[in-house]
């Protein structure tokens, strides 16, 4: 990587330093949760980008925390905007340690895979709802605009499960369609998400 040095006159010019240090992370949209029955993300709504202005999107979900114990956590995209029901073909595997040291395990999950399904992909699978217990993690999808290829997507979570114990996930598959996918919502398998919050990025150049 070549230093670049800066005069006086040179620093002027520059317009932006926010991009330097963000590189090709671009922010799009927050959604914050409060008692929200979901956080929902729909390409030309409320300033949401996901389209083909980025090859690669990026979702951060922060501390979503629920108000009902032992929820499920998922994510499901749509087509139309409408509904959240596109094919999915995934795979998942998960690791996990108690907090008391009593159990430790790591496998593959066949509970939370999906076979052509157009259900909900759970990414967390007990949350509890303790005052301190939450569950974060990242979402990529990749290429949604496209209508020649499927849309790939790759998860993982860490949730504070009810046991108590540490659950970690990983979730990768497909929506198996060749229409654009234009939205994604994320929620509990019962009640409402509490508290939380959702990044949406954009990643160019990628």
């Amino acid at each position: 990587m070549a230093l670049v040095k800066y005069n006086d006159n040179s620093i002027s010019a520059i317009s932006s330093a926010g991009q330097l240090a963000t590189g090709s992370l671009v922010p799009i949209k927050t959604l914050t949760a409060s008692s929200s029955s979901n956080l929902t993300f729909i390409n030309g709504s409320s300033d949401v980008v996901l389209d083909s202005t980025y090859p690669i999107y990026l979702f951060k979900y922060i501390n979503l925390h629920p108000a009902t114990d032992g929820q499920e956590t998922h994510v499901n995209f749509t087509t139309d905007g409408t509904n959240f029901n596109v094919t999915k073909t995934s795979t998942v595997f998960d690791a996990e340690h108690n907090e008391d040291d009593g159990y430790a395990n790591l496998s593959y999950n066949t509970a939370m895979d999906l076979a052509q399904g157009t259900g909900d992909q759970q990414i967390g699978r007990s949350t509890a709802n303790d005052n301190d217990s939450c569950i974060s993690g990242e979402l990529f999808l990749f290429n949604p605009s496209s209508t020649t290829f499927v849309k790939h997507y790759i998860a993982k979570s860490s949730e504070a499960h009810t046991q108590p114990r540490e659950s970690n996930f990983y979730i990768s598959g497909y929506c198996n369609t060749t229409s654009a996918v234009t939205g994604v919502r994320f929620d509990f398998g019962s009640g409402n998400i509490d508290a939380g919050t959702i990044k949406l990025y954009g990643i160019k150049d990628s």
